[in-house]
């Protein structure tokens, strides 16, 4: 075994030139995005309610943005019938001037137990209480202040109490990039209710095997998930609007005092060996992690950061949104990324953009010189999940004036690796360690020990003991699977996967023996094998070879439509052959088939 330790990082914590101040919202453009048609006209929202944007214009209101010019709220429209929807919860408050006067109902009674979060007992959310009136949170035309945070997410735990929720309970988050959402996220964080993410793609099996793996005591959703209707048995499923009026009924605290070592979240994986295993984050380890990343990045109370990433990805949940708010920053969603809703997102004043590869791409093939122009006033632009190529870099820069910062991550590990902030970045490489991290090369493969690891997977220690080593000192190292090159000074460059059966698509890594396991059920298949083919939007997609049954006939739009799994899983090339080539030992011979697609 050849262990080679790294030289000592060069992005050691250094004083960074002050950062420009921003106004996150003065902008008065008109939002284009997914849901709206070229000219800026609203056609659907389906994340949050139109009226939802109207009607908050209340004492949550963040002050950095004005009302309408015309003073005429925006109206629900056609597309919500009479009777459907209640208003925000929100919205029951008062219109008041900034800043926020008192409550207008009593004041939560502090539990004689459980002392409130914003005493500084759960590191996590700290920022919650921290900030009052300064914006917080931000989608198309609404602004929501910290202060705003603080008091509807406390609805959301207060709920969960009613709801016998308590310390260490699993809640399954099927969300958006919603503000409800991140509400409810914050909500099952002060109550102590462990968070599982879970991506709304997911089809019943999937969603089948996160419910029982985590033993959720809950499903929230703020969309109706048709894969989740048939799994009411596993865990009652309840929308996020519900929780938040709820909520607000009751007067009593519902906040738990968390520790370091208490779990605060489980990450489930694509499934890179299988089915996908739970990363148990606690809150310690979040906060160390997060943490480091931000003061690398200097992030800032000034920033105003575009989270186009899901909130069920590590990146978009644990970087874009609770790392920026630790720090003080406003986040901007984007619910469904498109280049327009980046560059619209720019225009109201973002200051950092976090991305990856696949969205540099879209953005590069779409940009106008106004859209390029409106890029060039962010101060970062970052990139990860996937390898970015030294053309889309090279071309990115040419286009914005922005060298993209690359960096690396897992979601066992969180962020790891990154360029610098401050000095040279460089293309095709991931960087060095973060301040905190250490990391070393054993027979060419990555391995990483930070304090932002997770613990380890939930109730697989068959699994830990596969990922972990434990060295002569007592540190525990995380095998990542990834094979890495390393510049004389120590600066990481991926080269690849240490496994054939594990594909990169996009932000995913995917376990091909999951897909190929669906496939084999196919009546008309006697042997498949999926492989990765190269895809210069995606990195990799998903071929499936196969060799079918006598007589058997087998189309693409047929296997698609039989393997029920989420969309980045299902073949998108379908190759036939007579027989899959084997090596002596009878072993598929995977290598030989990544040039077939």
């Amino acid at each position: 075994m050849i262990v080679r330790p790294l030289p000592r990082t060069p992005l050691a914590p250094r004083r960074h030139p002050p950062l420009p101040a921003s106004s996150p919202s003065t902008d008065p453009a008109a939002s284009v995005h997914p849901g709206a048609t070229p000219d800026g006209q609203p056609q659907e929202v389906p994340l949050v309610e139109i009226h939802l944007q109207a009607r908050l214009q209340t004492r949550f209101q963040a002050p950095s943005r004005p009302a309408r010019p015309d003073g005429v709220a925006r109206q629900p429209g056609a597309r919500q019938r009479e009777g459907r929807r209640r208003p925000h919860p929100a919205a029951r408050h008062p219109v008041a001037s900034i800043p926020p006067p008192a409550p207008a109902r009593p004041p939560r009674r502090p539990s004689a137990t459980m002392p409130p979060m914003h005493d500084g007992s759960n590191p996590l959310l700290r920022f919650v209480h921290a900030r009052g009136p300064q914006p917080a949170l931000a989608l198309d035309e609404l602004t929501l202040s910290f202060a705003a945070l603080d008091e509807l997410s406390a609805n959301v735990a207060s709920a969960l109490a009613r709801r016998g929720l308590s310390k260490g309970d699993r809640a399954a988050l099927v969300l958006r990039s919603s503000v409800d959402g991140v509400l409810c996220l914050l909500g099952c964080l002060r109550r102590g209710v462990v968070v599982v993410p879970v991506n709304p793609g997911y089809q019943e099996q999937e969603l089948a095997h996160v419910l029982a793996d985590s033993g959720a005591s809950l499903v929230i959703e703020d969309e109706p998930c048709p894969a989740l209707h048939d799994l009411t048995a596993r865990a009652p499923v309840v929308s996020s609007r519900a929780l938040l009026e709820e909520g607000a009924s009751t007067l009593d605290a519902a906040d738990v005092a968390l520790h370091g070592d208490d779990l605060a979240m489980l990450i489930y994986t694509s499934g890179t060996t299988g089915r996908s295993k739970g990363c148990a984050h606690t809150v310690a380890g979040l906060s160390a992690g997060i943490g480091a990343l931000m003061d690398l990045w200097a992030l800032a109370p000034s920033d105003v950061v575009l989270d186009a990433l899901p909130l069920f990805h590590v990146h978009g949940l644990c970087v874009c949104l609770l790392g920026a708010l630790s720090r003080g920053a406003c986040v901007r969603l984007v619910p469904r990324f498109s280049p327009a809703a980046v560059v619209d997102g720019a225009r109201r004043g973002a200051t950092v953009f976090m991305s990856v590869p696949t969205m540099v791409h879209r953005l590069l093939g779409a940009l106008d010189d106004e859209g390029a122009s409106a890029l060039s006033s962010l101060r970062l632009v970052t990139c990860g999940s996937a390898a970015l190529s030294a053309d889309h870099l090279r071309a990115f820069e040419a286009r914005t004036g922005h060298t993209i910062l690359e960096r690396y991550g897992m979601s066992e590990t969180l962020i790891t690796l990154s360029n610098p902030l401050v000095g040279e970045r460089r293309a095709g490489a991931v960087g060095w360690a973060v301040p905190g991290t250490r990391v070393r090369v054993v027979d060419d493969e990555l391995q990483v020990s930070s304090p932002g690891t997770m613990k380890g997977y939930w109730n697989r220690p068959d699994a830990d003991a596969e990922s972990f080593v434990v060295d002569g000192e007592g540190a525990r190292w995380f095998r990542t699977g990834d094979v890495v090159t390393l510049d004389d000074d120590g600066c990481v460059r991926i080269v690849g996967r240490a496994s054939q059966d594990i594909l990169k698509v996009g932000a995913y890594k995917l376990s091909t023996r999951e897909i190929e396991e669906q496939i084999e059920a196919h009546p008309a298949v006697r042997e498949v094998a999926v492989v990765g083919v190269a895809d210069e939007e995606w990195g990799e997609r998903v071929c499936a070879v196969v060799a079918l049954r006598e007589g058997a006939s087998l189309t693409l739009a047929e296997l698609r439509e039989h393997v029920k799994l989420a969309e980045v899983k299902r073949p998108r090339e379908l190759v036939v052959l007579d027989e899959l080539p084997r090596n002596a030992m009878g072993k598929v011979m995977k290598s030989a088939l990544k040039g077939r697609g």
